[in-house]
C-alpha cells in the first residue's frame, strides 16, 4: 500500500512525521535528530557523576569518625559516575547501621538534600 505523507513536526530533538493510507489509517513516525542520542547519553553521565560526588559531599557531616578513615574510604571505594557508594571499611556496614548517633547517614543525607541533588541533576540533564 502506498502512504501519503500528512504532515510533519520539527524540533531539535528530531521530527515526527504521519503517514496515512487508502484505508485512513494513520501513522507517525519518530526520527531522533543525529547526534541528540549521544548527547543525551553524555548529559546523564554527567548528571550520575554529580549525583555520586554531591552524595558524597552532603554525607560527610553524617558519617560516624573517629579518625576520618571511614570518610576516606568511601572518597576511595566509589568511583564517581557509577552510581555505587560504597565504603570499603571493614567496619563500614556495622556502624553505618548501628551506631548510636550517626546511623543510617545516608537515608539521613537524603531526607535534607534531596530537593538540592535532584534540581542540580534536572539542570545538568536538561530537563
Amino acid at each position: 500500500m502506498a502512504q501519503k505523507k500528512k504532515f510533519s513536526i520539527q524540533t531539535p530533538r528530531g521530527c515526527v512525521h504521519t503517514f496515512s493510507d487508502k484505508n485512513g489509517t494513520v501513522t507517525a513516525k519518530l526520527q531522533w535528530a543525529p547526534g541528540f542520542a549521544k548527547r543525551k547519553e553524555l548529559a546523564f553521565m554527567n548528571a550520575q557523576e554529580f549525583v555520586d560526588s554531591e552524595c558524597l559531599r552532603y554525607m560527610d557531616p553524617h558519617t560516624p569518625r573517629r579518625t576520618g578513615m571511614l570518610v576516606k574510604s568511601g572518597t576511595l571505594g566509589t568511583v564517581i559516575g557509577s552510581g555505587n557508594i560504597e565504603y570499603p571499611a571493614p567496619y563500614a556496614r556495622r556502624q553505618y547501621y548501628e551506631h548510636k548517633k550517626k546511623r543510617l547517614w545516608f537515608e539521613t543525607m537524603k531526607a535534607s538534600k534531596k530537593d538540592v541533588i535532584l534540581k542540580g541533576v534536572n539542570i545538568i540533564a536538561g530537563k
